[in-house]
């Protein structure tokens, strides 16, 4: 009689065992950790904050498709050479398979056919070519089709009478392909010099992380030399220089703010100013630009550039 008149809840609980408890685990994705605060951030909030850390501003990688979204005016973005795709030149294997199911497995999981995405955008109704590094492919390394994207891409804003953009990350070199990876780094040079004969601006933005052959070559050979805040740039990495020299190296060592103040970049730009100073930046430059599709002696370039992308399009392996 006394559980009659019993004051409890009209429901409930049931009892959950903890081994329930345990299978029902948080999705991943949903929060990332900012490996410089510590911060735990949930992920939209990340994406929304143009994926910087609300508490200290540490930039996280953006991806190449992220970053033509942060940059081009609303259905600007024309992709160039989708269809070079990387082959197997040296018959490279490893343990885990052979280089082209590495290749296959990577374009699956990034959803990018290459490691560089080229392409012409309009930045505040300024156009512009531009190539962009996305590191999610193996660590954005520079192999063949790299650099030769990048090459025809330079071609093209030569034809166009276009500035370029390049938006640069990379581990370096792409040690499946040996030797014909560090050609790329005297083909990209060579192909830039063409558009600066022309006075054609190449503008550089060095992002988080960009080390080997891709910071040895064309992207600190630019006119104008950018950095994201507290990107890593360098050649070699700090531990092995540290072992090579066997010396402590000077704090914050290859940090962007370290390049600045030494001389090595023209400026760092956060995300939320990049679009609007190179909007600012560009419009500088198309105030002197010679008329579209000359040179600066006035003679057409498309012809010479034609026939160049199409010699190099044959030395692509694939």
């Amino acid at each position: 009689m006394r559980s009659i008149f019993h004051r409890g809840g009209k429901f409930q609980p049931l009892p959950v065992d903890d081994d329930d408890r345990l299978d029902q685990a948080v999705p991943d994705g949903l929060w990332v950790k900012c490996p410089k605060c510590g911060e735990l951030i949930y992920n939209r909030e990340l994406e929304a904050n143009l994926m910087m850390c609300p508490k200290c501003d540490y930039h996280h990688r953006l991806g190449a498709r992220q970053r033509i979204e942060l940059l081009a005016d609303e259905g600007t973005f024309e992709e160039w050479d989708a269809e070079v795709l990387t082959g197997n030149p040296l018959g490279f294997r490893e343990t885990s398979g052979t280089y082209e199911s590495r290749i296959a497995k990577t374009r699956s999981r990034s959803g990018e056919n290459e490691s560089l995405v080229t392409g012409s955008l309009v930045i505040d109704g300024k156009p512009t070519a531009i190539t962009i590094a996305d590191f999610s492919f193996l660590g954005a390394s520079m192999g063949s089709v790299f650099g030769e994207k990048l090459a025809r891409a330079a071609e093209r804003a030569l034809e166009a009478n276009l500035p370029i953009i390049t938006v640069n990350a990379s581990g370096g070199a792409r040690m499946h392909e040996g030797l014909f990876s560090l050609m790329q780094m005297a083909k990209t040079i060579a192909t830039l010099r063409l558009m600066g004969e022309a006075k054609l601006p190449h503008i550089s933005l060095l992002t988080d992380p960009c080390y080997g052959g891709v910071s040895a070559s064309y992207a600190m050979v630019a006119d104008v030399i950018w950095a994201e805040p507290g990107a890593l740039i360098g050649f070699a990495g700090p531990r092995v220089i540290e072992s090579i020299t066997k010396q402590k190296l000077p704090e914050g060592f290859q940090t962007a703010e370290f390049l600045l103040q030494h001389g090595m970049i023209d400026g760092i730009v956060g995300r939320p100013d990049l679009r609007t100073q190179l909007a600012v930046l560009l419009g500088h430059y198309q105030r002197v630009q010679p008329a579209a599709g000359t040179g600066s002696n006035g003679k057409a370039n498309g012809t010479t550039a034609s026939k160049s992308r199409s010699t190099k399009a044959e030395a692509v392996t694939g």
